[in-house]
């Protein structure tokens, strides 16, 4: 789950990179290492929920107080980073043309992961979780199936 989180933000940087023409040079680089600084604090929403299943709460009510609690967190981090790297992607200045990837790289990155953590992300825990019962389920049915054997 590491390294689909390490790309989102990158994937998207990228895109956007391809989307406007533009070279994937040493000022993108930077703009997408800040990425995943930014992006990475996208996870509290999970850990909130992972936290709250431990404490023996059901999956979708979790997922859904981690979504709740920590939407307002997770969105002013993005927009506070939007609205710092929206001028350097917009290209205004001397030498716009040199920063113009990096801000690009960082828009088109975090609008990507933000969709994705905001939408997609609740949705792939719940059916993982869903998933993870069944097979708790079927260990369960195969387990009395030997003991009877026995």
């Amino acid at each position: 789950m590491a390294s689909i989180k390490s790309n989102v933000p990158a994937s998207g940087a990228l895109l956007t990179l391809v989307l406007f023409h533009k070279q994937l040079d040493l000022c993108a680089f930077v703009g997408i290492i800040m990425l995943f600084g930014v992006v990475k604090k996208n996870a509290i929403m999970m850990d909130f929920a992972i936290d709250q299943r431990k404490m023996g709460h059901s999956a979708r009510e979790s997922i859904w107080q981690g979504c709740l609690l920590r939407f307002r967190p997770i969105m002013m981090t993005t927009v506070a980073a939007l609205f710092g790297t929206l001028p350097i992607a917009l290209g205004y200045g001397e030498g716009a043309d040199a920063r113009q990837p990096l801000g690009l790289a960082v828009v088109g990155g975090l609008l990507v992961s933000q969709f994705l953590t905001l939408y997609i992300t609740p949705v792939i825990y719940l059916y993982l979780e869903r998933f993870q019962e069944w097979l708790r389920g079927e260990n369960a049915v195969q387990s009395l199936t030997v003991a009877e054997g026995d």
